[in-house]
C-alpha cells in the first residue's frame, strides 16, 4: 500500500510555521487527470525565486510505499520548459523507510533553482514539483541487508 499523509503538527510548527490554520487547510499530493502518472504536490505559501537563487521548500507531506517501491520526485514538466527552474538535485528518490524516520517524520522538501533570466513567482497552492512511485528490482546475488535507516536526509551515507 502507498499514500502521502501530512507531518504531525509537531513537525509542521518545526519545519515550516506554528499555524494550526496552515496545517489543517493545505492538501495532499493529488494526479490532475486519471491519466497522470505524477501527483502534483502543491506550495504552502507565496514565494519568488529570483534568477539563479536556490530555495529550499517544505512540502508538509510524507509517503509510504511497498517494500520494493520508490518515490521519485520530479519537475513539472511547464516549469523546467516555461521558466527553467529545476530541482537542484534533477530527481529525488524517496526509500520506503524514509517515511517516520526520527530525524524528521520523512517529511519532503523539494530544492528549486531558478536558472532562467525571469523571477519565478509561486502563489499558495500551485504545483511545485510532481511525485511517481514505481516498482524497483534488486540484483538476485545480493548478501541479505539487515541494516535500517535511522536519520533523515543523508544518513545512509
Amino acid at each position: 500500500m502507498r499514500y502521502f499523509e501530512k507531518i504531525s503538527f509537531e513537525q509542521f510548527a518545526k519545519d515550516v510555521k506554528e499555524d494550526n490554520t496552515l496545517y489543517n487547510e493545505y492538501s495532499l499530493p493529488k494526479r490532475a487527470t486519471k491519466n497522470s502518472a505524477g501527483y502534483d504536490f502543491y506550495s504552502l505559501f507565496d514565494f519568488v525565486l529570483k534568477p539563479n537563487e536556490i530555495k529550499k521548500i517544505p512540502t508538509g507531506i510524507k509517503a509510504t510505499m511497498n517494500d520494493d517501491e520508490v518515490l521519485f520526485i520530479l519537475v513539472r514538466s511547464s516549469m523546467g520548459f516555461k521558466y527553467n527552474v529545476r530541482l537542484v538535485n534533477q530527481v529525488g528518490v524517496i526509500d520506503k523507510d524514509y517515511y517516520n524516520n526520527e530525524s524528521n517524520e520523512g517529511h519532503l522538501w523539494i530544492k528549486l533553482h531558478n536558472q532562467g533570466e525571469k523571477d519565478y513567482i509561486v502563489k499558495k497552492g500551485d504545483a511545485i514539483c510532481q511525485g511517481i512511485f514505481t516498482k524497483f528490482l534488486t540484483v538476485s546475488d545480493e548478501e541479505e541487508i539487515d541494516k535500517s535507516r535511522v536519520g533523515g536526509f543523508g544518513s545512509t551515507n
